[in-house]
């Protein structure tokens, strides 16, 4: 009620009864408003990324800053717990919850870089596919079905091992294994524009086929675009918690949720909170994401209904 009073305010036309005199780009806020699982997802993501950017200033300790003397303290609800540690101690008397919020920045940097890495590469082969066709279009997917023939995780392992474990490595290597999703999506749309009577019309007036491109394409394709980045950052962040679990991702004391996880894992019957915490946080931020992801692609589908 709060919100569509704010809306109503703000864009005063978007509440309309009569729905034939909303433009485009109220629809699409109209259906955002209405859309329940859209809202929620948007208010835990922002709520998820305001922790994570202003969280470390409000706490005066290092997650870096090691107190042996406090090594293992359980939360503070948990018989032994301390209001200095709210979430306790990992094994080197660090705090978790700065860990935690120091983390969720990590999670974010490398699930919105790789997702656009795999953007990049996936729209570019995808276009090129579906604009021209013919054996450009049968080497894409040749491309493509080697691609889906790799194992993602291992090779990823693999590569992550051999060119040195680091931020910049992880979010390259995940992006250029996580771009097939783009690749299909961007090449289907593209050929069924390009048979669109608009398209022909430029390539009457003399339209150069990279104009073609960038002016009438790349805007039609742009919504699915959106819905499908959403959801990759969701599986690169995933993607990254796997590889420092298993160690060749993201390395100490660099706190990454993944990294948290596995550091606990040897004190999962005694100390659970070192597992059960970072996968509380890596389990809301990818929920988040994907309702995001599904509201964006129920919000900007035109058979959609409008309430």
């Amino acid at each position: 009620m709060i919100l569509k009073t704010f809306i109503k305010r703000l864009v005063p036309r978007v509440l309309e009864d009569d729905i034939s005199l909303l433009s485009p780009k109220t629809v699409v806020l109209r259906k955002a408003i209405s859309h329940s699982g859209f809202k929620f997802g948007l208010l835990l993501f922002i709520s998820i990324i305001l922790l994570g950017i202003l969280g470390p200033f409000f706490l005066d300790i290092s997650p870096y800053q090691q107190d042996l003397d406090k090594r293992l303290l359980p939360p503070v609800w948990i018989e032994g717990g301390s209001w200095d540690h709210l979430l306790g101690t990992d094994g080197n008397g660090r705090d978790y919850l700065s860990r935690i919020l120091s983390g969720t920045r990590i999670s974010l940097t490398i699930g919105i870089g790789a997702a656009l890495v795999g953007m990049v590469i996936g729209v570019t082969l995808g276009v090129i596919a579906g604009y021209f066709g013919g054996w450009i279009d049968q080497f894409v997917n040749y491309i493509l079905t080697c691609q889906l023939a790799l194992p993602g995780l291992l090779l990823a392992m693999t590569l992550v091992f051999l060119i040195g474990p680091s931020i910049p490595v992880v979010i390259i290597v995940i992006g250029c294994l996580h771009w097939t999703l783009f690749l299909v999506v961007t090449r289907s749309v593209t050929k069924r524009i390009a048979k669109l009577d608009f398209v022909s019309a430029s390539n009457a007036i003399g339209a150069t086929k990279l104009q073609i491109i960038i002016q009438d394409i790349l805007p039609g394709i742009i919504n699915q675009i959106i819905v499908i980045f959403t959801l990759e950052v969701g599986v690169a962040i995933l993607a990254e918690a796997s590889l420092s679990f298993l160690g060749v991702g993201i390395q100490p004391p660099t706190p990454s949720w993944g990294l948290l996880i596995a550091e606990g894992k040897e004190a999962i019957f005694f100390q659970p909170w070192l597992i059960v915490l970072p996968g509380i946080a890596l389990f809301l931020l990818v929920v988040s994401i994907n309702m995001l992801g599904d509201g964006l692609r129920d919000i900007m589908d035109p058979k959609s209904k409008l309430e």
